[in-house]
């Protein structure tokens, strides 16, 4: 079935009836978010529809039913079943008014037939096939039957014929075309579905080779305004080309001019002095990276020179604490110069002063004699919300919760207490 939106992609509202309506969910994330909602609504089939149902590497349409919200649209077999969210199911036979989404529409019409003009001229000009394209939320892409990453210069020659292409402002023609018939020959076409029945939509651009497609198309190559090569990444299968078209590549420009924006307060320069001063930033961060290593090494030193001209008999333990963003190998050093005579040591480093990206996080450390380490590290690593692992009186983790440190101390305070006790009984 060629549905009323194939027929017509410039339709924004329509009349129709309710062929079938059963309840239903959905897990549905709204546009450019991740997050999963379950809803609770209405499989609606109608006997037509303005409506895209996925496929073809378009996403589907959104639009209303009677002023309830269609989140999904898919095809089965030759009928599109519109998932509506909504309390009260639509009685079969009633007639209802559809409503597109029209600024959806319009995009996804500009970025599909942007496909097939891209998808063409990497035909003709590199006789490189397209095995497939994605239509995304911000960019789209193209994947190129080819192992050889293009160029800059290449992908600019694409472009620039591209819309040399688009100003010419050619004509874009649906037609159905038998399948079976002669007309099919030269049609540019993957595998049609098993479930497809009747004659198949065939997208004919002057100039151009004819392409089978499902999808909702511009109706002059002037509606797509322009379009933007971004960039070519190798994969496994082949070369991913993405791109923008239309009000993409203006949404784009605005973005980019907003981030320049910023950059230039943030670095106090303008866009030509950007690569120098990121580079005078780095140079500086390195420099100043050395100079905190070598201040951590000699506090490190310090405060394990300090443990050691305590008064001897040196404590049976000793907690440290750094929660101001010291490095894990403040610790490492630490316990390099620390005397060897206490029998356990317990540091731990972390953000929680500076109030970082994660300020209960940190890193564990226990070394001493094996039978402490092995009796003390499971427990905290329990009361730490931790995961670590080590061997030979050496052990190391990393924590969840730095505030549940005075617990640890108190578990060895106690502990060391009974040792102390048990020794002077005897």
């Amino acid at each position: 079935m060629v549905f009323k939106c194939q027929e017509d992609s410039f339709l924004k509202q329509f009349t129709t009836r309710v062929v079938n309506c059963e309840p239903a969910s959905l897990q549905w994330s709204p546009p450019n978010l991740t997050e999963l909602h379950e809803l609770k609504g209405f499989n609606v089939i109608f006997e037509n529809t303005i409506l895209f149902p996925e496929g073809g590497g378009q996403p589907c349409d959104y639009g209303t039913v009677n002023g309830e919200p269609v989140r999904s649209v898919i095809r089965r077999g030759s009928k599109a079943v519109h998932f509506v969210e909504s309390t009260k199911p639509f009685e079969e036979g009633t007639q209802v008014q559809q409503r597109l989404d029209w600024q959806r529409r319009l995009d996804h019409m500009q970025q599909h037939s942007g496909q097939h003009l891209i998808t063409e001229l990497f035909d003709s000009e590199f006789n490189y096939e397209t095995n497939s394209w994605w239509l995304g939320s911000e960019i789209s892409y193209i994947e190129l039957n080819t192992k050889h990453l293009l160029s800059r210069e290449s992908l600019d020659l694409i472009e620039d014929k591209a819309n040399d292409i688009i100003r010419e402002g050619k004509e874009v023609k649906v037609v159905l075309v038998d399948p079976a018939s002669a007309e099919m020959e030269g049609v540019r076409a993957r595998n049609l579905p098993k479930d497809v029945e009747g004659a198949v939509r065939v997208i004919r651009i002057d100039g151009q080779r004819d392409n089978m497609c499902c999808g909702t198309h511009v109706s002059n190559l002037s509606q797509l305004q322009t379009i933007k090569l971004l960039f070519a990444e190798k994969t496994k299968t082949g070369i991913n080309v993405y791109f923008v078209a239309g009000l993409r590549v203006i949404k784009r420009l605005g973005d980019c001019f907003q981030r320049e924006q910023q950059l230039n307060l943030a670095l106090k320069g303008g866009p030509t002095q950007h690569l120098d001063l990121l580079q005078k930033l780095q140079n500086n961060l390195k420099a100043t990276k050395k100079s905190f290593q070598k201040v951590l090494k000699d506090l490190a030193i310090a405060e394990a020179e300090k443990l050691e001209r305590m008064p001897r008999p040196l404590p049976k333990y000793f907690c440290l604490h750094r929660k101001d963003g010291i490095e894990v190998e403040f610790i490492n050093t630490f316990l390099r110069h620390a005397p060897e005579e206490i029998c356990l040591y317990f540091i731990t480093v972390s953000e929680a002063l500076l109030g970082g990206n994660n300020p209960t996080k940190g890193h564990m450390v226990l070394r001493g004699t094996s039978d402490l380490v092995d009796h003390f590290s499971a427990k905290f690593l329990t009361i730490l919300e931790g995961k670590g692992s080590g061997k030979d009186g050496n052990f190391q983790g990393k924590i969840n919760n730095v505030d549940k440190i005075p617990q640890c101390e108190a578990l060895l305070e106690e502990y060391f207490q009974v040792q102390k006790s048990v020794a002077q009984a005897s």
